[in-house]
């Protein structure tokens, strides 16, 4: 068993160990590992560096690095990640819910209106976006739709864990064929990227995010088509779709639905500027 070593020290080891490895995040992706093993905050590695961490959490440290060092995404290591403020546990089978999903969330919000609304999240992976838009709307329900039975246990899990199990179900479903009903709103961050273009996605993204949630066909569109298709016969009167997009799909993700009968009423950019929602409505 490894010897105890001081928290100061610890977390300097877990720094260079991540630089020598050419992570480029080493410095956060260090504190947030050694405080996830050890439960120690900032404040105690400022008020008491000397505190020992004992020699199972050194070990354990060590394990998480050598994962992050070839390139694990720091959050699948921890099994978490906040999303919307809210805590959602990761497994194999799902993306980590990014920041910019969150744009969603917002645009759906500021059209959903407040009332006993139904919304249906298409390939909801860790259930995220559905959860978000629960806690915001306590009068809303939800069913969460996936393929992966992994990706809806985990969905299932994570609404228990931010308290809207009761307003939360779950569909195995290849988008819409087994999903029955119509919904206030529908909600989908779908697999966009093309199919040749997951090669040269970065390694903490094509390493160890499910390839079927990235895989959105030869040209990227395939699931938009499958969703605009469908959609129409389970969309409530005045009913409302969102959709994540790739940063370079705004005209042709709108040309699809404007095909299928939906107009485009809204379009939002993410964090860094790019194009990323897509709001439609059934045409008049």
């Amino acid at each position: 068993m490894a010897e105890p070593v001081e928290l100061g020290e610890t977390m300097r080891r877990a720094r260079r160990r991540l630089e020598d490895a050419g992570i480029d995040s080493a410095e956060i992706d260090a504190r947030l590992i050694v405080e996830h093993v050890t439960g120690t905050t900032r404040l105690d590695l400022i008020a008491r560096p000397d505190q020992l961490v004992a020699g199972p959490h050194v070990e354990a440290i060590e394990a998480a690095l050598a994962r992050r060092a070839v390139r694990e995404p720091v959050h699948r290591i921890l099994g978490t990640r906040e999303f919307y403020g809210l805590p959602m546990r990761l497994s194999a089978e799902t993306l980590e819910p990014r920041p910019d999903t969150e744009v969603l969330v917002d645009a759906v919000l500021a059209v959903a209106g407040k009332g006993p609304l139904r919304i249906l999240d298409l390939g909801t992976g860790t259930g995220a976006i559905l959860i978000a838009l629960l806690v915001q709307l306590p009068q809303a329900t939800g069913l969460a739709a996936d393929i992966s039975d992994e990706a809806l246990e985990t969905a299932a899990a994570n609404a228990d864990l931010n308290g809207v199990a009761a307003r939360f179900s779950t569909v195995k479903s290849d988008w819409f064929e087994d999903v029955g009903g119509e919904f206030d709103v529908i909600v989908s961050n779908p697999p966009y990227i093309a199919t040749t273009d997951i090669a040269d996605l970065d390694m903490d993204v094509r390493g160890f995010d499910p390839q079927r949630a990235l895989d959105g066909g030869a040209d990227g569109l395939d699931c938009y088509r499958a969703i605009a298709t469908s959609a129409g016969a389970h969309l409530a009167s005045k009913g409302w779709i969102g959709v994540e997009i790739g940063h370079d799909q705004k005209d042709s993700v709108t040309a699809i639905f404007e095909e299928t009968g939906f107009d485009c009423h809204e379009a939002r950019k993410d964090l860094g500027g790019n194009n990323r929602v897509l709001i439609f409505r059934a045409s008049d």
